[in-house]
């Protein structure tokens, strides 16, 4: 980024310098917001967790496990799936429930909690496993759209205002990496969404000033993996790349939970 040329008082401001001038303040907040996001975590023995769409808690067991043995205090949130506001509440509630500094963790459509709910005092590190990361008022289903479709998409079916995934796109686009028997008892304990969680948009976005991390599925087939990198990059996260589907968390649990300890200093 060019640097500001000091300004001469003696020399009247016209409005194409003074364009610039904000122009240049702007794009010194959102460095300045990257950069923040980039620096090291402080130690914490709290982990929170949050769940996306098609799913409950259970999804993180195999983490949760692994973060245990590892010393560490961790709870699951159980998202109600209703709506953005009452789904930041329920974390909220958790997250207040804290001893210390806490790291939150979203995968999938739980990045939108994270991004709002992360602005809570007691977290000290964001952590997304192909989650979505808003920017504050960002439309996501927007910015989705300037990126291919990813299959899954396309198996959404709505009962009413209830939607959910059908068995062949959950099979095959959102645990298509998982072994068939487990893949099934997932889809048994899928949990629907309702219909108004998704026009939710986000009001703050807690990646501008928190340390940030971020697992990108190269394999996904639910969110668009390039998405998925432009999100992280552009957070200025510490990024991995996970060669997996959606549910990296339950198909490579071990390097899931070693970033997670890394946001909690850890390692």
């Amino acid at each position: 980024m060019k640097s500001q040329d000091d300004l001469q008082p003696q020399r009247p401001v016209n409005r194409r310098t003074f364009v610039s001038m904000v122009a240049a303040g702007a794009a010194g907040a959102l460095i300045q917001g990257t950069a923040a996001a980039a620096q090291p975590a402080p130690k914490a023995r709290n982990v929170v967790l949050a769940h996306g769409l098609f799913a409950d808690g259970s999804c993180w067991s195999e983490v949760i496990a692994r973060l245990q043995r590892a010393g560490v205090n961790v709870t699951a949130v159980q998202n109600p799936l209703t709506t953005l506001p009452e789904a930041v509440a329920s974390a909220e509630r958790v997250l207040a429930r804290q001893d210390g500094p806490t790291v939150f963790v979203g995968h999938s459509f739980s990045g939108m909690i994270v991004t709002e709910a992360g602005m809570h005092p007691n977290v000290s590190a964001l952590v997304y496993v192909a989650a979505r990361a808003p920017d504050a008022g960002e439309d996501y289903t927007a910015l989705a759209k300037t990126f291919p479709t990813p299959p899954a998409s396309a198996g959404i079916v709505f009962d009413g205002d209830e939607g959910r995934l059908s068995e062949a796109a959950f099979l095959r686009d959102f645990a298509g990496d998982l072994p068939e028997a487990k893949a099934k008892v997932l889809y048994a304990v899928q949990e629907p969404f309702h219909k108004s969680l998704l026009g939710g948009k986000t009001t703050h976005a807690a990646w501008r000033s928190k340390p940030s991390f971020y697992a990108v599925s190269t394999e996904d087939r639910t969110i668009n993996p390039d998405l998925e990198r432009f999100m992280a990059k552009r957070m200025g996260a510490k990024t991995i790349e996970v060669k997996a589907g959606h549910l990296s968390l339950i198909s490579h649990p071990d390097t899931i939970t070693n970033l997670i300890l890394e946001a909690a200093g850890q390692t």
